[in-house]
């Protein structure tokens, strides 16, 4: 087995983990959109404590949304992946913290629009994560076509 052999294994085993935390994060947080939805249409049919759920997980659903913002960023910048969803994670950061606000506020008229628009962004993420194929960066100081 030579040096190159065993480059290619670590590129192969330890370099995609950003992609694979990115998958699994995506998916949770887009399964966790799905739960705020059916908290909030429970709750507007009458089940009353379940606001408090909702609320909490709003709680768990801005949690998720950073931790995918610093999961695009290491993809983007580690693994030379596209930027637009690092981009479109820190745009998920500021929907999910102007929904909690709104929903404090009791401002269902921009509450639910908004709402539709993190489904929907969550939605891309989680298609483009488990769709992309992310080549491992080369390494730097690698020598490349140069006989040793």
């Amino acid at each position: 087995m030579t040096a190159r052999d065993d480059d290619e294994r670590l590129d192969r085993y330890q370099r995609p983990w950003p992609m694979r935390l990115m998958r699994g994060t995506a998916a949770l947080l887009l399964l966790d959109t799905l739960v705020q939805a059916v908290l909030a249409g429970l709750f507007v049919t009458g089940d009353l404590d379940l606001l408090a759920w909702h609320a909490a997980n709003a709680g768990v659903l801005s949690a998720l949304t950073v931790i995918q913002t610093v999961l695009a960023v290491v993809v983007w910048r580690r693994l030379r992946g596209p930027g637009w969803p690092a981009a479109a994670s820190a745009a998920l950061v500021g929907l999910v913290s102007v929904q909690q606000g709104l929903g404090e506020a009791r401002v269902l008229a921009g509450h639910m629009p908004v709402g539709m628009a993190i489904f929907g962004c969550a939605t891309a993420l989680t298609y483009w994560a488990f769709t992309a194929r992310i080549q491992p960066a080369v390494q730097v100081g690698r020598s490349v076509g140069v006989a040793e």
